[in-house]
Protein backbone atom coordinates (compact mmCIF):
# COMPACT_ATOMS: atom_id res chain seq x y z
CA UNK A 1 0.00 0.00 0.00
CA UNK A 2 1.36 3.44 -0.91
CA UNK A 3 2.08 6.25 1.57
CA UNK A 4 -0.61 8.33 -0.16
CA UNK A 5 -3.17 5.57 0.39
CA UNK A 6 -2.25 5.31 4.07
CA UNK A 7 -2.56 9.08 4.47
CA UNK A 8 -5.95 9.17 2.75
CA UNK A 9 -7.27 6.35 4.93
CA UNK A 10 -6.04 8.07 8.10
CA UNK A 11 -7.66 11.37 7.06
CA UNK A 12 -10.91 9.55 6.25
CA UNK A 13 -10.99 7.96 9.70
CA UNK A 14 -10.32 11.33 11.29
CA UNK A 15 -13.13 13.02 9.35
CA UNK A 16 -15.52 10.20 10.27
CA UNK A 17 -14.70 10.55 13.96
CA UNK A 18 -15.19 14.32 13.81
CA UNK A 19 -18.59 13.88 12.15
CA UNK A 20 -19.60 11.48 14.92
CA UNK A 21 -18.53 13.96 17.58
CA UNK A 22 -20.43 16.86 16.05
CA UNK A 23 -23.69 15.03 15.44
CA UNK A 24 -24.07 11.90 17.55
CA UNK A 25 -25.52 11.66 21.02
CA UNK A 26 -23.21 10.36 23.69
CA UNK A 27 -24.36 7.08 25.26
CA UNK A 28 -24.22 5.95 28.87
CA UNK A 29 -20.87 5.43 30.59
CA UNK A 30 -19.61 4.45 33.99
CA UNK A 31 -20.36 7.27 36.46
CA UNK A 32 -17.40 8.61 38.39
CA UNK A 33 -18.71 8.05 41.91
CA UNK A 34 -16.87 8.09 45.24
CA UNK A 35 -15.86 4.62 46.42
CA UNK A 36 -17.76 5.31 49.65
CA UNK A 37 -21.04 5.11 47.72
CA UNK A 38 -20.86 1.32 48.19
CA UNK A 39 -24.01 -0.35 46.89
CA UNK A 40 -24.92 2.62 44.72
CA UNK A 41 -21.62 2.30 42.91
CA UNK A 42 -22.15 -1.42 42.40
CA UNK A 43 -25.65 -0.81 40.98
CA UNK A 44 -24.27 1.86 38.64
CA UNK A 45 -21.61 -0.57 37.40
CA UNK A 46 -24.14 -3.31 36.76
CA UNK A 47 -26.42 -0.94 34.84
CA UNK A 48 -23.78 0.47 32.53
CA UNK A 49 -23.92 -0.37 28.85
CA UNK A 50 -21.20 -2.28 27.02
CA UNK A 51 -18.54 -0.23 25.23
CA UNK A 52 -19.69 1.06 21.90
CA UNK A 53 -20.50 4.24 20.03
CA UNK A 54 -20.19 7.25 22.27
CA UNK A 55 -19.46 5.25 25.41
CA UNK A 56 -16.45 7.34 26.51
CA UNK A 57 -16.59 9.40 29.69
CA UNK A 58 -13.81 11.75 30.77
CA UNK A 59 -12.80 13.58 33.92
CA UNK A 60 -9.91 16.02 34.33
CA UNK A 61 -7.72 15.13 37.30
CA UNK A 62 -5.95 18.47 37.27
CA UNK A 63 -2.44 19.21 35.99
CA UNK A 64 -2.20 17.07 32.83
CA UNK A 65 -4.15 14.15 34.29
CA UNK A 66 -7.25 12.47 32.89
CA UNK A 67 -9.50 9.56 33.71
CA UNK A 68 -11.09 8.02 30.63
CA UNK A 69 -13.84 5.43 31.04
CA UNK A 70 -14.93 3.33 28.08
CA UNK A 71 -17.86 1.32 29.31
CA UNK A 72 -16.45 -0.62 32.27
CA UNK A 73 -12.82 -0.01 31.30
CA UNK A 74 -10.73 2.78 32.81
CA UNK A 75 -7.59 4.43 31.42
CA UNK A 76 -5.59 6.95 33.45
CA UNK A 77 -3.16 9.51 32.08
CA UNK A 78 -0.66 11.16 34.45
CA UNK A 79 -2.86 10.68 37.54
CA UNK A 80 -1.56 13.10 40.20
CA UNK A 81 -4.31 13.05 42.82
CA UNK A 82 -2.50 13.21 46.17
CA UNK A 83 -1.30 16.77 45.94
CA UNK A 84 1.32 18.12 48.31
CA UNK A 85 3.12 21.40 48.85
CA UNK A 86 6.59 22.05 47.41
CA UNK A 87 6.56 25.84 47.64
CA UNK A 88 6.33 26.08 43.86
CA UNK A 89 3.39 28.46 43.97
CA UNK A 90 4.55 30.75 46.76
CA UNK A 91 8.11 31.49 45.62
CA UNK A 92 9.63 29.08 48.14
CA UNK A 93 10.18 26.03 45.95
CA UNK A 94 12.17 23.27 47.67
CA UNK A 95 13.60 20.51 45.43
CA UNK A 96 14.23 18.46 48.58
CA UNK A 97 10.48 18.20 49.29
CA UNK A 98 9.59 14.69 50.40
CA UNK A 99 7.28 12.71 48.13
CA UNK A 100 4.03 12.46 50.07
CA UNK A 101 2.37 9.13 50.77
CA UNK A 102 -0.61 8.45 48.53
CA UNK A 103 -4.05 9.28 49.91
CA UNK A 104 -5.63 5.87 49.22
CA UNK A 105 -9.24 6.98 49.72
CA UNK A 106 -8.82 9.98 47.44
CA UNK A 107 -7.19 7.86 44.75
CA UNK A 108 -10.04 5.31 44.92
CA UNK A 109 -12.54 8.14 44.52
CA UNK A 110 -10.91 9.76 41.52
CA UNK A 111 -8.93 6.99 39.82
CA UNK A 112 -11.24 4.01 40.23
CA UNK A 113 -9.82 0.65 39.14
CA UNK A 114 -7.87 1.28 35.94
CA UNK A 115 -6.59 -1.41 33.62
CA UNK A 116 -4.13 1.00 32.00
CA UNK A 117 -2.00 3.93 33.20
CA UNK A 118 -0.22 6.13 30.66
CA UNK A 119 2.69 8.22 31.96
CA UNK A 120 4.06 11.13 29.94
CA UNK A 121 7.20 11.66 32.05
CA UNK A 122 8.56 11.11 35.52
CA UNK A 123 8.29 14.45 37.33
CA UNK A 124 6.41 14.23 40.63
CA UNK A 125 3.25 15.98 39.40
CA UNK A 126 2.79 13.20 36.85
CA UNK A 127 4.07 10.03 38.52
CA UNK A 128 3.82 10.39 42.32
CA UNK A 129 0.59 8.37 42.67
CA UNK A 130 1.37 5.86 39.92
CA UNK A 131 3.33 3.37 42.09
CA UNK A 132 0.46 3.05 44.56
CA UNK A 133 -2.22 2.76 41.84
CA UNK A 134 -0.21 0.20 39.89
CA UNK A 135 0.44 -1.99 42.94
CA UNK A 136 -3.11 -1.67 44.29
CA UNK A 137 -4.91 -2.43 41.01
CA UNK A 138 -2.49 -4.42 38.87
CA UNK A 139 -2.97 -1.91 36.05
CA UNK A 140 -0.51 -2.00 33.18
CA UNK A 141 1.72 1.08 33.05
CA UNK A 142 3.02 2.46 29.76
CA UNK A 143 5.95 4.87 29.94
CA UNK A 144 9.61 5.57 29.24
CA UNK A 145 12.63 3.58 30.36
CA UNK A 146 13.17 6.12 33.16
CA UNK A 147 9.59 5.64 34.32
CA UNK A 148 10.18 1.89 34.29
CA UNK A 149 13.27 2.07 36.48
CA UNK A 150 11.69 4.48 38.97
CA UNK A 151 8.56 2.36 39.32
CA UNK A 152 10.61 -0.78 39.85
CA UNK A 153 12.46 1.05 42.64
CA UNK A 154 9.06 1.85 44.17
CA UNK A 155 8.21 -1.86 44.16
CA UNK A 156 6.05 -2.16 41.03
CA UNK A 157 6.31 -5.53 39.27
CA UNK A 158 8.53 -4.99 36.20
CA UNK A 159 6.33 -7.38 34.20
CA UNK A 160 3.49 -4.90 34.74
CA UNK A 161 5.28 -2.08 32.89
CA UNK A 162 5.52 -1.57 29.13
CA UNK A 163 8.50 0.53 28.03
CA UNK A 164 7.89 2.64 24.93
CA UNK A 165 9.79 5.30 23.00
CA UNK A 166 7.27 6.74 20.53
CA UNK A 167 5.85 5.33 17.33
CA UNK A 168 4.24 2.28 18.93
CA UNK A 169 0.54 1.62 18.31
CA UNK A 170 -0.75 -0.62 21.11
CA UNK A 171 -4.00 -2.56 20.74
CA UNK A 172 -5.75 -3.35 24.03
CA UNK A 173 -8.78 -4.95 22.42
CA UNK A 174 -12.36 -3.81 22.05
CA UNK A 175 -11.30 -0.85 19.92
CA UNK A 176 -9.14 0.64 22.68
CA UNK A 177 -5.83 1.62 21.11
CA UNK A 178 -2.95 3.79 22.25
CA UNK A 179 -0.57 5.47 19.81
CA UNK A 180 2.63 6.51 21.56
CA UNK A 181 4.12 9.81 20.41
CA UNK A 182 7.69 10.93 21.07
CA UNK A 183 7.41 14.36 22.65
CA UNK A 184 9.30 17.08 24.54
CA UNK A 185 9.17 18.73 27.93
CA UNK A 186 8.15 22.37 28.17
CA UNK A 187 10.74 25.11 28.80
CA UNK A 188 10.73 28.12 31.08
CA UNK A 189 11.77 31.60 29.95
CA UNK A 190 15.42 30.57 30.35
CA UNK A 191 14.85 27.63 27.99
CA UNK A 192 15.45 25.19 30.88
CA UNK A 193 13.32 22.97 33.12
CA UNK A 194 13.37 21.21 36.48
CA UNK A 195 15.13 17.86 36.97
CA UNK A 196 16.26 16.84 33.49
CA UNK A 197 18.00 13.53 32.99
CA UNK A 198 17.24 9.86 32.43
CA UNK A 199 17.75 6.60 34.28
CA UNK A 200 19.15 3.42 32.73
CA UNK A 201 18.80 1.32 35.89
CA UNK A 202 16.68 1.44 39.04
CA UNK A 203 18.10 3.60 41.85
CA UNK A 204 19.50 1.66 44.80
CA UNK A 205 16.66 2.87 47.02
CA UNK A 206 13.17 4.16 46.34
CA UNK A 207 13.07 7.87 45.49
CA UNK A 208 12.31 10.04 48.51
CA UNK A 209 12.27 13.63 47.23
CA UNK A 210 10.88 15.30 44.14
CA UNK A 211 14.41 15.90 42.85
CA UNK A 212 14.86 12.12 42.81
CA UNK A 213 12.32 12.02 39.97
CA UNK A 214 14.00 13.22 36.74
CA UNK A 215 11.96 13.97 33.64
CA UNK A 216 13.42 10.98 31.79
CA UNK A 217 12.17 11.95 28.30
CA UNK A 218 8.58 12.93 27.56
CA UNK A 219 5.78 11.20 25.67
CA UNK A 220 2.37 12.14 24.37
CA UNK A 221 -0.39 9.65 23.62
CA UNK A 222 -3.32 9.40 21.25
CA UNK A 223 -5.98 7.19 22.80
CA UNK A 224 -8.84 5.88 20.69
CA UNK A 225 -11.52 5.24 23.29
CA UNK A 226 -13.43 2.23 22.02
CA UNK A 227 -14.43 0.83 18.66
CA UNK A 228 -16.35 3.98 17.69
CA UNK A 229 -15.12 6.32 20.39
CA UNK A 230 -13.21 9.57 20.00
CA UNK A 231 -9.47 9.84 19.38
CA UNK A 232 -7.95 11.88 22.24
CA UNK A 233 -4.50 13.49 22.06
CA UNK A 234 -2.97 13.76 25.55
CA UNK A 235 0.00 15.98 26.40
CA UNK A 236 1.96 16.07 29.65
CA UNK A 237 4.06 19.16 28.88
CA UNK A 238 3.84 22.22 26.66
CA UNK A 239 6.27 21.29 23.90
CA UNK A 240 6.14 18.70 21.16
CA UNK A 241 7.89 17.19 18.17
CA UNK A 242 6.12 18.65 15.16
CA UNK A 243 7.11 15.77 12.90
CA UNK A 244 6.00 13.18 15.44
CA UNK A 245 2.45 14.56 15.80
CA UNK A 246 1.94 15.49 12.16
CA UNK A 247 -1.05 13.66 10.74
CA UNK A 248 -2.52 12.32 14.01
CA UNK A 249 -5.89 14.07 13.48
CA UNK A 250 -7.46 13.65 16.95
CA UNK A 251 -11.07 14.51 17.69
CA UNK A 252 -9.97 16.36 20.83
CA UNK A 253 -6.54 17.59 21.91
CA UNK A 254 -5.66 18.11 25.56
CA UNK A 255 -3.10 20.88 25.10
CA UNK A 256 -0.73 21.88 27.90
CA UNK A 257 -0.60 25.63 28.54
CA UNK A 258 2.93 27.07 28.32
CA UNK A 259 4.52 29.24 31.00
CA UNK A 260 6.73 31.08 28.52
CA UNK A 261 7.25 31.80 24.83
CA UNK A 262 10.38 29.63 24.71
CA UNK A 263 8.75 27.28 22.20
CA UNK A 264 8.45 29.05 18.85
CA UNK A 265 4.83 29.51 17.67
CA UNK A 266 3.74 26.71 19.98
CA UNK A 267 -0.04 26.73 19.49
CA UNK A 268 -0.02 27.56 15.78
CA UNK A 269 2.46 24.81 14.90
CA UNK A 270 0.75 22.24 17.10
CA UNK A 271 -2.75 22.91 15.77
CA UNK A 272 -1.56 22.76 12.17
CA UNK A 273 0.30 19.50 12.76
CA UNK A 274 -2.80 17.98 14.40
CA UNK A 275 -5.07 19.08 11.55
CA UNK A 276 -6.97 21.74 13.53
CA UNK A 277 -8.81 19.38 15.93
CA UNK A 278 -12.54 20.02 16.51
CA UNK A 279 -11.98 20.39 20.27
CA UNK A 280 -9.06 21.75 22.29
CA UNK A 281 -8.94 21.37 26.07
CA UNK A 282 -6.26 23.46 27.85
CA UNK A 283 -4.54 21.56 30.67
CA UNK A 284 -1.66 22.02 33.12
CA UNK A 285 -2.70 25.61 33.94
CA UNK A 286 -3.91 25.01 37.50
CA UNK A 287 -2.21 25.34 40.87
CA UNK A 288 -1.69 21.63 41.52
CA UNK A 289 -0.88 22.13 45.19
CA UNK A 290 -4.48 23.00 46.05
CA UNK A 291 -6.96 20.20 46.92
CA UNK A 292 -8.50 18.38 43.99
CA UNK A 293 -11.89 18.46 45.73
CA UNK A 294 -11.89 22.27 45.76
CA UNK A 295 -12.35 24.81 42.96
CA UNK A 296 -9.67 25.18 40.31
CA UNK A 297 -7.07 27.77 41.29
CA UNK A 298 -5.19 29.06 38.23
CA UNK A 299 -1.41 29.10 38.15
CA UNK A 300 -0.62 32.80 37.59
CA UNK A 301 2.46 31.95 35.52
CA UNK A 302 0.39 30.09 32.92
CA UNK A 303 -1.14 32.21 30.17
CA UNK A 304 -4.44 30.36 29.78
CA UNK A 305 -6.18 33.32 28.12
CA UNK A 306 -3.28 33.74 25.72
CA UNK A 307 -3.44 30.10 24.62
CA UNK A 308 -7.20 30.32 24.09
CA UNK A 309 -6.71 33.44 21.95
CA UNK A 310 -4.05 31.69 19.88
CA UNK A 311 -6.30 28.66 19.32
CA UNK A 312 -9.17 30.86 18.20
CA UNK A 313 -6.98 32.83 15.82
CA UNK A 314 -5.28 29.79 14.33
CA UNK A 315 -8.33 27.51 14.24
CA UNK A 316 -11.61 29.48 14.38
CA UNK A 317 -13.76 26.36 13.98
CA UNK A 318 -12.20 24.66 17.00
CA UNK A 319 -14.28 24.56 20.18
CA UNK A 320 -12.26 25.37 23.32
CA UNK A 321 -13.34 23.60 26.52
CA UNK A 322 -11.83 24.94 29.75
CA UNK A 323 -12.17 22.01 32.18
CA UNK A 324 -12.81 21.90 35.89
CA UNK A 325 -12.32 19.19 38.49
CA UNK A 326 -15.98 18.50 39.19
CA UNK A 327 -17.40 18.03 35.69
CA UNK A 328 -17.73 14.66 33.98
CA UNK A 329 -17.51 15.03 30.21
CA UNK A 330 -18.81 12.83 27.44
CA UNK A 331 -16.73 11.68 24.53
CA UNK A 332 -17.61 14.92 22.72
CA UNK A 333 -16.17 16.93 25.67
CA UNK A 334 -19.58 18.30 26.59
CA UNK A 335 -20.67 18.07 30.24
CA UNK A 336 -22.80 15.12 31.18
CA UNK A 337 -25.93 15.61 33.26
Amino acid sequence: MSDDTNTNERNHRGFARRAMLRGAAVGAALPLLPAAAGGATARARSAVSAPGSGSASLRWLGTAGWRIDVGRRTVLFDPYVTRFTTGLFDAAFDPATKIAATDAALVREYAGTPELILVSHSHWDHIADVPYIAKATGARVVGTETTFHLLVAFGVDPLQISVVKGGEVLDFGGGLTVEVVASLHSRNKKHAYFAPGTRTAPPATAPETISDLPEGDTLAFQVTAGAEGPALFLMGASDFSERAVDGLRPDAAMVAVPSSSATHRYAARLLRALGHPPVVVPVHWDNFETPLRGPVVPDPTMDLAGLIDQVRRESPSTRVVVPDYRTVYGGDLRPRR
